[in-house]
């Protein structure tokens, strides 16, 4: 059992849109995917502490190390920092907020937000195609925080292996969650090891991830509700400290 004194959700980005791991004071933690951000949030109290796996305000000029919190974190996670790529500017992810109907659209718009990520980063970087990916979804929180400030206040950017890390004592995880592309199993277990050792059911975490979604975004998201637990009771820890904020007074910081 994880003890909670109020809604406590973990957030992930997945095929169908969004995959949360929620629990709520007297419990056991339930699993759902919801097409939206937006229906996610309505879905829950106004009180809920969201943990997601998603950056969190924007920087109008990219630097060679990201935002800020991307170089404090990659340190503490050894072979597993990789894991944490730079996000280009405000401006080169709204380039093109078409929706892509072709292969071929999809990649001219890349090679757009690139060309803008260019003239807004300091050494000159283009944008890597795991970051484009998730373009949509990054805007999708930000137009929610731009247009409810409320939200600044319970919506919360981590990331799941310095979550990984932060729960293991400072120690990052030993083995990829997915080798080319494809699910490890001895990285899997090696995490669901530690998820129960802070209160997860083996059983739980056991089973398939709801339609839309992967194994790997079902382990993430329920990281990232302990996450959610640790800042609801003052545990988790801001990287920076105090955070940054972006020009839309969003704040800027990985916690964990």
């Amino acid at each position: 059992m994880i003890s909670t004194e109020g809604v406590l959700v973990g957030v992930d980005g997945c095929k169908a849109g969004w995959i949360a791991v929620r629990c709520a004071p007297g419990a056991v933690p339930s699993l759902e995917v919801f097409a939206s951000f937006a229906a996610l949030l309505a879905a829950n109290p106004d009180n809920a502490v969201v943990a997601v796996d998603m950056p969190i305000g924007l920087p109008e000029f990219s630097s060679k190390s990201g935002r800020g919190p991307e170089a404090l974190v990659r340190p503490l996670l050894g072979p597993r920092q990789s894991s944490v790529f730079s996000i280009p500017s405000r401006s080169a992810l709204y380039a093109d907020t078409s929706e892509f109907t072709t292969i071929e659209a999809w990649y001219a718009a890349h090679i757009r937000a690139s060309e803008v990520a260019r003239t807004t980063s300091d050494p000159p970087r283009g944008v890597s195609i795991q970051a484009f990916g998730i373009f949509s979804k990054i805007r999708e929180i930000d137009a929610l925080l731009i247009a409810r400030p409320d939200l600044r206040g319970r919506v919360f950017e981590s990331h799941p292996e310095v979550a990984f890390c932060r729960l293991n004592d400072d120690q990052a995880m030993r083995l990829p969650k997915k080798i080319k592309g494809s699910i490890n199993p001895a990285g899997m277990a090696e995490r669901k090891a530690l998820l129960c050792r802070h209160g997860y059911d083996m059983a739980f975490l056991d089973q398939a991830p709801p339609r839309g979604a992967a194994a790997d975004d079902f382990l993430d998201a329920a990281a990232m509700m302990l996450i959610a637990g640790r800042i609801a009771n003052g545990k988790a820890r801001p990287f920076p400290s105090p955070p940054l904020v972006d020009g839309f007074g969003i704040p800027v910081a990985i916690w964990a």
